[in-house]
């Protein structure tokens, strides 16, 4: 087989739903981000090298730290976002073409070859591969996102509007620390139809679902540079040392870690 290299198309210009390739990707830096709603026909991994990206879609939350990323699948409706600069690197695949689709959106743990690749993956052009030894490197990557080990950094969001009302001032502010019985009130719902809501909406309890809130909260606040103390109150915690212990036992790496790891 030969491989002519196709003219390179500049990066800002390119479609991820009209591109010849089966699988290609996109590399760029960014001081912020606020993007819109919106959805693609391929499946997409979004993936941060460097920095905290929010990812949304109509039924989940995702904040994603370095070395972690997040699957769409094709049609989902989501929209990205970060205050602080990020380096987010989006591999968009033909999901019938390369064999596999995750049925629905699910963050994962990227390792230090698949991260490797997809660097190298981003300099080919998006009409595919120009040389055998391009051709080798993105079926080595194919295969290793396929193997990628699913790591929770989901916030399931809840359906039904009685559960948005009552998590709206949360989300505004996750310090908001009133219980589930004022909320529920303010609410026009009952403690117990909200605690029932919880579990069959977003299948956790509402202090765990609190809990998955203020840390996702926390990995923004590291972030944009914010001091572990500071995070910790601005996310509801009055004692720094739980804040570290809930933030290390979700996440795997300690509050200071994830913050100097952001450089």
């Amino acid at each position: 087989m030969t491989f002519d290299r196709p003219k390179r198309t500049k990066r800002d210009l390119v479609d991820p739903d009209s591109a010849a390739a089966a699988v290609f990707v996109l590399s760029d830096r960014h001081s912020s981000l606020s993007g819109p709603w919106h959805r693609h026909r391929r499946l997409q991994l979004l993936h941060v090298s460097e920095g905290v990206l929010t990812v949304e879609t109509e039924t989940a939350r995702f904040v994603i730290p370095p070395q972690r990323a997040v699957w769409i699948p094709p049609g989902r409706r989501h929209r990205i976002f970060s205050s602080a600069p990020f380096w987010l690197t989006t591999c968009y695949m033909d999901h019938d073409r390369v064999g596999f689709c995750p049925p629905t959106e699910i963050g994962v743990t990227i390792d230090r070859l698949t991260d490797a690749l997809l660097v190298a993956v981003a300099a080919f052009a998006a009409q595919g591969p120009a040389s055998p030894q391009e051709a080798r490197k993105l079926q080595v990557l194919v295969d290793c996102l396929a193997e990628l080990p699913a790591f929770d950094v989901v916030l399931p969001l809840p359906l039904g509007d009685r559960l948005r009302r009552l998590t709206r001032p949360l989300m505004i502010d996750p310090a908001h620390g009133a219980p589930l019985a004022e909320l529920a009130r303010e609410a026009g719902v009952t403690e117990r139809t909200a605690a029932r809501l919880f579990k069959a909406e977003t299948g956790l309890s509402f202090g765990a679902w609190r809990l998955q809130l203020r840390l996702q909260s926390a990995l923004g606040h590291l972030s944009e540079g914010r001091s572990v103390t500071e995070t910790a109150f601005s996310v509801g915690y009055r004692d720094v040392s739980s804040f570290i212990t809930a933030f290390k036992d979700h996440f795997g790496r300690t509050p200071s870690q994830m913050r100097l790891g952001r450089s």
